[in-house]
C-alpha cells in the first residue's frame, strides 16, 4: 500500500510537471499566405492613383506622404506623445481601493494573565466575528515624488521632440533620396529608347556581317574585326542600359508605388542650371540652428540638467500626506465605518551619502552632452562647406559635360550625312552615334548630380521643406508646398 501511494504520488507529480512544460509551434504556411496577403493590401492602400506624368515635387510628395520609413517616424512620434501623456500620471496621487471577504475556521478569542500572579485574570473572549467583509479606500501623495515625477515627465516631453527632430531628417533625407532617383530616372527615359535602337542597329548590322563572312565576302581578318567592334559597342551599350533601367525601380519604392505600375516622368524641355543666392554667413548661422541634430542635442542637454535636478531633489526629505476611508462589517465594532489621515516626514539618509556622487554624474552627463553638440557643430560646418563644394564642382561638370554633347551630337549629324552619301561605312557612323549617346548619358547624371548636390546643400543648412501647415493632406498640396519651399531658397528667401 505504501509502494503504490509513493508511485501514484510521483505519476501525479510527473503528470503536473508535463503539463508546465512550454513548447512552441511552428507557424503554418497558410498563415504566413495570409499575412502576406493583408501586407500587400495595407502597404498600398488609400493611396490617390497617378493622374499624369510625375513632376519631381509630385514624386516627393508621395514620398512624404506614403513612404512606410516615414510612416513608421510618424507613428513613433504618435508613441512618444501618448508615453507623455502617460508620464503625467506618476504626479497624480497614489490611491488603492480594496475589498475583499475574510473568515476563519474557529472563533479568534483570547484570554489575559496576570503579571503578578501569573494566573488568568480574564475568561476567553472574542471581539471579532468569525466571517467578516472588508473594504479600503486610501490615497497617499508624496511631495518629493510628485517634483521627481514633473521633472521625468519634462524628460518625456522633451524625448517626444527628439522623435519631432529624427522626423525632420527622416523627411530631409526621403527628399534628397527622391531628388537623386527622379534624376537618374529621367535620364533613362529620355535615353533607354535611343540606347534599343541603337542595339537593334548594331544587331543587324552584326548578322549582316556574318552572312558575309559566311559567304567568304571580303578579308575574312576585317570582317572579324568589324564584328568584334561591333560586340564592343554592344557590350557598352548594355552597360549604360544596365546602370539606367533600375532608376525609375527605386524611384518607385521611395514613393511606395507598387513596383510594376507604369510610371510617365515630366521631362523638362531644357537644362536649367540653379544658383545659391545666399550669403554664406546666414548659411552657416541657419545650419547651426536648423540642423536636427543638434536640435537633438540640445533637447538631450536639457534631459541632462533635469537630470540634475532629480539628483537634487531626493536629497530633501518627502512629506507625505494620506487619508483614506475603511469599512469592516465585524459587529463587535461601535463603528464599522471610519477615515483617517496623517501627514509623515521621511528622508532616506542613504540618499544624501550618494547624492554628490550623483549629482557628480549628473553634472558630467550635462558637461559630455555640451561636448557632444560643440563636436556635431563642427562636423555640420564640415559637411555645409563639403556641399558647397561638391555644389560648385557639379556645376563645372554639368557645363563641361554639356559642351562634349553638343559638339558629338554636331559629329553624329554629320555622319550621318555622310553615310547617307556613302561617304563612310556603318561601323564609323555607330561608333560616332555611340559616343554622343555616352556623352549625353553622361551630361544628364552630370546635371542629376547637379541639382541632387543642390538640394543637399540646403539638405545641410537643414531647412524644412515643407511648411509647418498645409491647406490639405492631399498630393497636389504637397507638392505645391514643396516647389514654393523651394522657390523661396532659390530666391534666397528662408
Amino acid at each position: 500500500m505504501k509502494n503504490s501511494t509513493r508511485l501514484f504520488a510521483i505519476s501525479l507529480l510527473s503528470l503536473a510537471i508535463s503539463g508546465c512544460a512550454v513548447t512552441s509551434q511552428p507557424i503554418e504556411r497558410t498563415v504566413s499566405e495570409a499575412r502576406a496577403k493583408s501586407d500587400l493590401q495595407s502597404m498600398f492602400a488609400d493611396q490617390e492613383p497617378l493622374s499624369g506624368p510625375l513632376t519631381l515635387h509630385e514624386a516627393m510628395a508621395r514620398a512624404v506622404k506614403y513612404n512606410l520609413e516615414a510612416r513608421l517616424k510618424v507613428m513613433e512620434e504618435a508613441l512618444a506623445q501618448r508615453q507623455v501623456d502617460l508620464a503625467t500620471f506618476d504626479m497624480l496621487p497614489r490611491m488603492a481601493v480594496s475589498a475583499g471577504y475574510a473568515g476563519r475556521n474557529n472563533v479568534s478569542a483570547s484570554s489575559s494573565q496576570s503579571l503578578n500572579t501569573g494566573t488568568q485574570s480574564l475568561e476567553p473572549s472574542t471581539s471579532q466575528d468569525r466571517d467578516r467583509g472588508v473594504a479600503d479606500l486610501t490615497m497617499v501623495w508624496n511631495v518629493l515624488d510628485f517634483g521627481v515625477s514633473y521633472v521625468s515627465a519634462k524628460q518625456q516631453g522633451d524625448q517626444r521632440l527628439i522623435v519631432q527632430e529624427r522626423r525632420r531628417k527622416v523627411v530631409h533625407t526621403i527628399i534628397q533620396d527622391v531628388r537623386s532617383a527622379y534624376w537618374r530616372a529621367l535620364a533613362a527615359e529620355r535615353l533607354l529608347t535611343q540606347i534599343d535602337q541603337l542595339m537593334a542597329r548594331v544587331a543587324e548590322a552584326r548578322a549582316n556581317s556574318q552572312q558575309l563572312s559566311e559567304q567568304r565576302i571580303g578579308d575574312p581578318v576585317q570582317a572579324l574585326s568589324y564584328q568584334r567592334a561591333l560586340i564592343e559597342a554592344t557590350r557598352q551599350l548594355e552597360e549604360q542600359r544596365r546602370a539606367l533601367s533600375l532608376a525609375k525601380t527605386e524611384l518607385a519604392t521611395l514613393i511606395n508605388l507598387p513596383l510594376g505600375t507604369p510610371l510617365t516622368l515630366a521631362a523638362a524641355s531644357d537644362y536649367p542650371v540653379p544658383e545659391l543666392n545666399i550669403s554664406w554667413t546666414q548659411l552657416e548661422q541657419e545650419a547651426l540652428t536648423n540642423r536636427p541634430e543638434l536640435r537633438e542635442q540640445d533637447y538631450q542637454a536639457r534631459i541632462s540638467a533635469a537630470e540634475t535636478r532629480k539628483a537634487m531633489l531626493r536629497l530633501l526629505p518627502g512629506l507625505e500626506f494620506s487619508a483614506g476611508g475603511h469599512y469592516d462589517s465585524n459587529t463587535f465594532l461601535v463603528n464599522q465605518s471610519w477615515a483617517d489621515y496623517g501627514v509623515k516626514v521621511t528622508w532616506n539618509l542613504f540618499n544624501v551619502l550618494s547624492a554628490p556622487a550623483a549629482i557628480d554624474v549628473a553634472k558630467a552627463g550635462e558637461e559630455v552632452a555640451q561636448a557632444r553638440r560643440q563636436a556635431m557643430s563642427i562636423a555640420v560646418l564640415a559637411q555645409l562647406h563639403v556641399a558647397n563644394a561638391n555644389f560648385r564642382e557639379a556645376q563645372r561638370q554639368f557645363q563641361t559635360s554639356q559642351q562634349v554633347a553638343g559638339l558629338d551630337e554636331q559629329i553624329a549629324e554629320q555622319l550621318r550625312n555622310r553615310y547617307k552619301a556613302q561617304g563612310i561605312g556603318e561601323l564609323e557612323l555607330i561608333q560616332g552615334e555611340l559616343n554622343s549617346l555616352q556623352t549625353a548619358l553622361r551630361r544628364d547624371l552630370a546635371y542629376a548630380e547637379l541639382r541632387n548636390s543642390y538640394g543637399q546643400l540646403f539638405a545641410s543648412v537643414g531647412l524644412d521643406p515643407l511648411p509647418d501647415n498645409l491647406p490639405s493632406n492631399s498630393v497636389q498640396d504637397i507638392a505645391a508646398a514643396l516647389a514654393g519651399r523651394e522657390a523661396q531658397w532659390q530666391a534666397g528667401q528662408f
